[in-house]
This record gives C-alpha cells, structure tokens and sequence, in this order.
C-alpha cells in the first residue's frame, strides 16, 4: 500500500471512530451503564437527537422507566419507544406543540418526591422545541423576538439568554417544577465551550446570564418589543439548583478528544489546538 492511501485509510478510522463516540445512542449507553437508580424514574429527552437518546435509555433500563417523553423536530422520530409519548414539534423556531410538549413535561414531573428520579435528555433544538412562556409572554412573542434575533445575526449564547428570561421552563426553571426529585441529565452539546447555561437555554441548570444582559442585547441590536417583554426580561432567573446532576456526553471538544485518541492508536502524535474557535473556516487560516 502506498503512503498516501495508507495515511487516507488512516484518516477514515480516525473520522468514523471520533463520530462513534459522539452518537446520541453510542454516548447515552455509556453515560447510564455504572449508573444505579431508585425509586420511579421520569425520562423526558428533548432536541433533535432525542428520539435516539430515549431509545438508547428504554434499551438499557428497561421497565425501570415508568414515564417516558420524547419531544423533538418534525421528521426525526423513528417510531414507537416503549412506555414514552413522542411528540414533534417547530425548530428553530417554537410551535404550539412546543408549548404542548413541555406542558406535558411538566404534567410527568409535578407530583415527584425525593424517592424519585428524573433522567433529563437533552440535545440541540431543545431551546425550541421545549417551551412555556412566562406569564406576560405569548408565543407570537417569542416567536417574533426570536425571528429579529435570527436575523440580526446574534450568537447563540444571545439568543438563549433571551429565551432563558422570557421562558417558564428554561434557566433552571424545569429544574424548580421536579420538586425534591434528583434530576440527572445526560447531555449531547451543540454550544462551543459546553456551556450547561446555554445548551437548549439550560432547563435544569443555573443560569448564569442577568436580566440586564438579556436587555443589553435588546438594546444592542436595536430590536423591537412592548413593555411587557421589557419587565419579564428584567425578571431574574434561578442562579442555584442543588437537585440535579449533569454530565455532557457529546461535543465538539469529547469528538476531538476521540479523534486524537484513535490518531494516538494509529501511532500519530496528535496535538488538539482548540475545540473552541468560533469562525468564518476562511478566518481560520
């Protein structure tokens, strides 16, 4: 075999092995094999991978699981899963079902006590597809604010920091409906840094983005609300949630650190430069 392909062969490994070990199935398998739960467990899973993420967590823990729902994009269910309700719902921008879904969420988790579990799956587009607006805020609000914010060009911090405060169930607010019941959440990042603040606005942890921020940004990109958007914006969300335990299962950072494993196992002394760099790729040099 000649150089060249031996070192095109290589690479293949080194691509299929690191996107192995980001797979929503793959990671959630790993992520609940040394764990051990007590009491009724409560799975809810919320983004575009979370059809796969139940699948994965039914197929390990079997009828441990008393409630399930799967609430994700149009056209990425795969199916039944035993013992979970699937609903579908808008991204990137929330629909009624969105709204449906999380209600429902919250309908699962309210009368739990300290002897149960809540297993929280979360993946990208759970910002959109896992939604109850605070009292004050309509959909249409939402909406509207987060369509100005697409089109301005905010990032995606931005955005979740404004879904955060004008939301009833995400920054940390989730966290607060699952009463005295231990919350573990299983986490697929799609956020540059895993910040568990930011991906899909952090439902269950805390929140570290203030109310002046999130009017900041109104201000900084000249965007257009009522006053009421303006006083639920300048509501504070939860900064401390002591029943929840997060592990982050999937990344940019864990497929790096795969990629450089399988290089290192091929004999290559890989070096990551960063996981973090948030670029035009023609900036990157």
């Amino acid at each position: 075999m000649s150089l060249v392909n031996s070192i095109r062969e290589d690479a293949i490994t080194i691509i299929e092995e690191s996107i192995k070990a980001v797979l929503p199935e793959e990671a959630v398998i790993r992520a609940l094999k040394d764990k051990s739960f007590l009491g009724d467990i409560v799975v809810v899973s919320i983004g575009k991978a979370a059809w796969n993420m139940a699948n994965a967590t039914r197929n390990t823990l079997g009828d441990q699981i008393s409630k399930g729902l799967v609430i994700t994009k149009y056209g990425h269910s795969r199916g039944p899963v035993e013992g979970f309700e699937i609903i579908e719902a808008g991204h990137p921008i929330p629909d009624d079902n969105s709204v449906e879904g999380a209600g429902r969420a919250l309908e699962l988790v309210k009368n739990l006590t300290e002897n149960d579990q809540v297993i929280f799956l979360i993946s990208g587009g759970g910002s959109a597809l896992f939604e109850v607006p605070m009292d004050g805020v309509t959909l249409s609000d939402i909406k509207d604010l987060t369509n100005q914010l697409l089109a301005c060009g905010a990032d995606i911090v931005e955005i979740n920091t404004i879904r955060k405060h004008l939301s009833a169930v995400k920054g940390g607010k989730f966290a607060s409906q699952c009463g005295k019941a231990k919350i573990y959440t299983i986490v697929l990042s799609d956020v540059i840094g895993d910040r568990l603040d930011s991906i899909a606005s952090g439902p269950a942890y805390p929140d570290s983005s203030t109310s002046e921020e999130a009017l900041n940004i109104i201000d900084r990109y000249k965007l257009q609300v009522s006053k009421d958007i303006r006083e639920v914006l300048s509501i504070e969300t939860p900064k401390k949630v002591d029943n929840c335990e997060s592990i982050v299962i999937g990344s940019v950072s864990v497929l790096c650190e795969a990629a450089a494993e399988s290089a290192e196992r091929l004999g290559y002394k890989p070096i990551i430069l960063t996981s973090t760099l948030d670029c035009e790729a023609k900036d990157a040099g």
